[in-house]
């Protein structure tokens, strides 16, 4: 690594009374004792909300002159709570990502309690709540679309066309439903879903 610059990670114990872990990794960017502590302060109180078998991934990254923090916490099932923020201080996308963090754990607590009403990886009680009223989810509109067979090329280029952020087709290549998307740091994204 040179001048601090580099990939690295770091595997902790976010909280040691529940157990639950975490991993910190850095694109280009060093993970230092000031980035660790900064995580480690701001995520202790999760320990609470989740068991020893979750883990909560923290990715640090730089795009030209924004610092950008992305924290993934995947659960049982499927579901995936996941914060981004960037600022030019890490340590304010840090406190930004894990702001937003907590709102959507606030809002959809609700919704995780319906889905999650069985298991015992959410501690519901620990959470607080939300400060606005949780809005329940619904489809409003059900559109249906014919799908052709084309390639992800092709379907970035029908995305540009109609102008949209994402694009869903068959790939010609798997024929599997696939998705392309914008980026919103640029360039594009492909989602290939995987039945698990």
């Amino acid at each position: 690594m040179k001048d601090g610059i580099g990939p690295s990670a770091v595997n902790c114990i976010l909280n040691e009374e529940f157990g639950m872990k975490f991993e910190m990794i850095g694109k280009n960017v060093r993970v230092d004792d000031d980035l660790r502590l900064r995580v480690e302060d701001k995520l202790n109180k999760y320990g609470r909300y989740f068991d020893s078998e979750i883990t909560a991934f923290v990715t640090f990254s730089q795009l030209k002159n924004l610092k950008v923090v992305e924290i993934t916490i995947p659960l049982k099932n499927g579901a995936v709570i996941r914060a981004e923020e960037e600022s030019f201080d890490m340590l304010t996308s840090i406190d930004k990502a894990v702001d937003r963090l907590d709102r959507q754990v606030r809002k959809h607590k609700t919704a995780l309690r319906k889905r999650y009403q069985t298991h015992d990886s959410i501690r519901f009680e620990e959470i607080p709540e939300a400060e606005e009223h949780e809005e329940e989810i619904k489809i409003m509109r059900t559109k249906n679309f014919p799908v052709k067979p084309m390639s992800p090329d092709e379907a970035i280029m029908q995305m540009e066309l109609v102008g949209h952020d994402f694009f869903v087709f068959l790939n010609a290549e798997t024929d599997e439903v696939n998705v392309v998307y914008r980026r919103k740091n640029g360039g594009y994204g492909l989602i290939e879903p995987v039945l698990e």
